[in-house]
């Protein structure tokens, strides 16, 4: 375990994603920690002031990855789907931050302000104001949490034949309608037994989060040109 000589933000920060990935967001505390890298309470007050600084340490760590080195020749919207791919990668492996973003302001984040920057200047190659800009960028952050927080599958499920059995259930339910009155969902009700593709869900939703930015951009190129 760490003491206190050899404590740095960084090891802190990597303990405090270790305990939010193997527990919850809410075990990460700053007594808990001290307990886990084997110090006083006391000796993480010179990285961090309180569990809400700990946070923002923790939100800035984490999306220093949306903003990668990018081929210089790429295409605009070819680097802008390389950040948002980023994004819901980054919030895949940490699920809890969605929650995570609502508990700390976005603007104190110098990753967050990067990725922002960033954005808006690709944006800005494809025609958009910085004010359209800016509302796209919020647009595919939320889009991106979307996707993450609604994830198809059986997140209760304790194991592979318990999600199985709930997948079941649920095509049940939905062939119990009136299939004449909903036969579209009752004939889509074959489907919910199927175990989820994740990695073809999480594919199509970064493509229609990104075609309706392509489309915009193409569509005011065209009104440009006439």
């Amino acid at each position: 375990m760490a003491n206190a000589e050899r404590l740095s933000r960084l090891s802190l920060i990597e303990k405090a994603l270790e305990l939010a990935d193997a527990e919850s967001l809410e075990s990460v505390t700053v007594r808990r920690l001290a307990h886990e890298l084997g110090v006083t309470p006391m000796a993480l007050y010179w990285h961090v002031k309180n569990k809400d600084q700990l946070f923002v340490c923790l939100a800035d760590h984490l999306l220093a990855t949306v903003t990668p080195e990018f081929d210089p020749a790429a295409p605009w919207n070819t680097r802008l789907r390389v950040m948002v791919e980023a994004l819901i990668g980054v919030m895949r492996r940490h699920r809890y931050m969605p929650g995570l973003f609502a508990m700390v302001e976005k603007q104190e984040l110098s990753s967050f302000n990067r990725a922002t920057d960033t954005a808006l200047d690709l944006l800005s190659q494809g025609g958009f104001t910085l004010r359209e800009g800016y509302a796209v960028s919020t647009y595919l952050l939320h889009g991106a949490m979307a996707l993450v927080d609604n994830e198809p599958g059986c997140p209760g499920a304790s194991s592979p034949a318990e999600a199985a059995e709930l997948r079941r259930q649920r095509r049940l339910t939905l062939e119990r309608l009136p299939a004449d009155e909903f036969p579209r969902i009752v004939e889509y009700a074959k489907a919910m037994e199927e175990e989820p593709d994740l990695d073809a869900y999480y594919a199509f939703g970064l493509d229609l989060l990104m075609s309706g930015v392509e489309a915009v951009a193409a569509k005011r190129m065209q009104t440009d040109a006439e």
